[in-house]
C-alpha cells in the first residue's frame, strides 16, 4: 500500500502507541489523537504502569529524534462532536484506527457512575465519528479495535462475525450471536451494531477486529529507546492474565487463578497486534464492507497459562505455585471454546507463538522495575461482578475490620501500599 494519512486514536494507551509507532516506522503519516483520561483513571484507581511511560510530547519528540519521522499529536476527546468533525474534515485521513475506548471489564462492573461511562464514552465517542465520515471523509477506512468478549463462549465453533443458518427451509447470513459478559464487552458490542448499520446505510466502509488478550510489551520500535516504551499493566482492573502472572512469578508471589481455572480464551503478543491492524490499513474493506476478523494466535485456558509460567520458572531452578480464588466474575469456568481465526493469516500474518523463552522474556522485562510493582495489585481482585468495587477497588486501603478477605495466599503482602519509586522525570539516550 502506498504512503497513507493514518489517525490513530486513542494513542496514549497500552495499544495505540505500540501502533502507531509501528504505522510510522512502516511509512505511513501518522496523526495520534487522546484525551488522556488513560492516566487520569490511573490515578482514580490507585494504578500505574509497571513501565514508566513519559508524556506524549515527549514521546513523539524522541521518536522524532531516533528516526527522522514524525508522529503529529493531538490532545482531544473522541466525545467532543464538534473536535471531532473538525478533525476529519481537516486531515482528510485515508484511515482511521479506533482505540479511544474505555477498555476495561472490571472498570465497567464497579458501579453504575463507570458502567455508565464505559457505555457513554464509548458509544458516543464512535457515534461522533461515524457522523463525520459519513459528512467529511466517506472513503476513509475506519479500523475498530473490538473484542473477542463479545462472542461469549457459546457451545459452537465461534466463526469470525458471521454465520450461515438455515432455519425452517430458509438460509441467510447473519451476524453471530453474542453474549457479552460485562458492561464493557456490552459497549463494544453495541459499537459493533452501530459500525455495520453505518456501513449499509452509507456505505462507509469498516474492519471491525475482534481481538483476544494481548500480552507483553516488546515491539521492534518500542525496544528502541526506554523512553517509546508502552503502558504495562498487572493490577486487577487494567492488568492482563499473562502480564499479572509474570509479574506474580517475577516477585515469587502464586499465580492467582480465578475459579477453575478452565474458563478459554484467544491470545496474541503486542508484536502481532500492530501487525494484524497494518495488514487490515494496507488491505482495506471495500466501500460499504463492514467485516470481522477475528484477532488472536492462540487458544488457552487461564489454567493452561498458568501451568505455562510455571514450568517456564521450573527450567530455571525457580518454583512457582498456583493458587485458585473464587472466580469475581459471573462466567462459565468449563466450557467448550472454538474460535476461528483465518482471514488475517490469509493476510499474510506471521504469529509470535508463547514459549518459554518469551514468557522469560517477559519476566525478565518485571524484574528490571521490580522496585515500581505494588503489592497491593497483586491481592485480591477488587471488583465483584455481583456486588460491584469492594471498599478498597480505588487503591485506598481499607482498615481491617471493615474488610472480608475473599481467600488467604500463601506469602501474600501485608496490604500496605509501598512508597512507590519515582518516575523518572527524564530518560537518556
Amino acid at each position: 500500500m502506498e504512503r497513507a494519512r493514518v489517525v490513530v486514536l486513542g494513542v496514549d494507551g497500552y495499544l495505540g502507541w505500540a501502533t502507531a509507532l509501528h504505522l510510522s516506522a512502516a511509512g505511513h503519516d501518522v496523526i495520534g489523537i487522546d484525551s488522556l483520561v488513560r492516566r487520569r483513571w490511573d490515578r482514580e484507581c490507585g494504578t500505574r504502569s509497571l513501565l514508566p511511560i513519559r508524556s506524549m510530547p515527549e514521546r513523539v519528540k524522541l521518536w522524532q529524534r531516533l528516526t527522522g519521522r514524525r508522529i503529529e499529536w493531538r490532545h482531544m476527546d473522541m466525545c467532543d462532536a464538534r473536535a471531532v468533525t473538525e478533525l476529519v474534515s481537516e486531515v482528510q485521513p485515508q484511515a482511521l484506527v479506533h482505540f479511544a475506548e474505555q477498555r476495561s471489564a472490571p472498570f465497567s462492573m464497579i458501579d453504575l457512575p463507570h458502567a455508565a461511562l464505559t457505555q457513554v464514552n464509548n458509544l458516543v465517542g464512535t457515534l461522533n465519528l461515524l457522523f463525520a465520515l459519513r459528512d467529511h471523509a466517506p472513503n476513509a477506512h475506519l479500523i475498530k479495535l473490538g473484542t473477542m468478549g463479545e462472542y461469549g463462549t457459546p457451545n459452537i465453533d465461534i466463526e469470525e462475525g458471521f454465520i450461515v443458518i438455515t432455519h425452517n427451509g430458509r438460509q441467510d447470513r447473519l451476524p453471530f450471536p453474542m453474549q457479552p459478559g460485562s458492561f464493557y464487552h456490552l459497549s463494544k458490542l453495541h459499537d459493533s451494531h452501530n459500525i455495520q448499520f453505518a456501513c449499509r446505510i452509507w456505505g462507509l466502509r469498516a474492519t471491525d477486529l475482534h481481538q483476544g488478550v494481548v500480552y507483553g510489551s516488546r515491539t521492534d520500535e518500542v525496544v528502541m529507546h526506554p523512553g517509546l516504551a508502552t503502558r504495562f499493566d498487572y493490577d486487577a482492573i487494567w492488568g492482563t492474565v499473562l502480564n499479572r502472572f509474570c509479574i506474580q512469578a517475577a516477585v515469587g508471589l502464586p499465580l492467582t487463578v480465578y475459579g477453575k481455572g478452565g474458563q478459554t480464551r484467544g491470545f496474541l503478543d503486542i508484536r502481532d497486534t500492530v501487525a494484524c491492524v497494518r495488514l487490515a490499513l494496507e488491505n482495506p474493506a471495500s466501500q460499504g464492507e463492514y467485516r470481522v476478523f477475528n484477532q488472536f494466535t492462540e487458544q488457552f485456558s487461564v489454567k493452561n497459562l498458568a501451568d505455562k509460567v510455571r514450568q517456564a520458572r521450573a527450567a530455571h531452578g525457580l518454583k512457582t505455585s498456583i493458587v485458585h480464588l473464587p472466580n469475581p466474575r459471573v462466567e462459565r469456568e468449563e466450557h467448550y471454546y472454538n474460535a476461528k481465526h483465518q482471514k488475517l493469516l490469509d493476510l499474510g500474518l506471521q504469529p509470535h507463538y508463547l514459549g518459554e523463552t518469551l514468557i522469560e522474556s517477559i519476566v525478565a522485562t518485571v524484574e528490571k522495575h521490580a522496585a515500581r510493582v505494588d503489592p497491593v495489585e497483586l491481592e485480591q481482585p477488587n471488583v465483584d461482578w455481583r456486588h460491584g468495587g469492594t471498599p478498597g477497588w480505588s487503591g485506598v486501603p481499607t482498615p481491617a475490620s471493615e474488610t472480608q478477605p475473599v481467600a488467604v495466599l500463601s506469602r501474600a503482602p501485608k496490604r500496605r501500599r509501598p512508597s512507590p519509586a519515582p518516575d523518572p522525570v527524564r530518560l537518556d539516550a
